[in-house]
């Protein structure tokens, strides 16, 4: 279980820089061509669109933690677990996204 203590002190530091940047990326230009790097600059497509890149990595990552041993698979299978929930919920945000954006081109018109 002390293994354990090592991941407390990086999950509060990201959940800390992501508030930030959350903040800070509120209300600038989504880019949704090309690179970037900063995951809160992309629209939720290009975040979708990621998180499916991420998919093979974060597989091949559970397989070399369940090698590893058997406390590593349950943290393994977590991460598996918060990436396809975070890949479904680009999915539903994507969809929510390109629908408002088709219903203001149809009233435009």
């Amino acid at each position: 279980m002390d293994i354990l203590l090592y991941f407390v002190g990086p999950v509060i530091a990201v959940l800390i820089v992501n508030t930030i940047m959350s903040v800070i990326y509120k209300d600038v230009e989504k880019k949704d061509k090309g690179f970037a790097l900063n995951y809160h600059k992309l629209t939720y497509r290009r975040r979708f669109i990621r998180a499916l890149w991420g998919i093979p990595f974060v597989f091949i990552i559970y397989l070399v933690i369940y090698w590893l041993g058997d406390l590593m698979s349950i943290i393994g299978i977590i991460f598996l677990f918060l990436l396809l929930i975070d890949t479904c919920l680009q999915l539903c945000k994507m969809e929510k996204e390109c629908a408002g954006s088709i219903k203001y081109v149809k009233q435009s018109t």
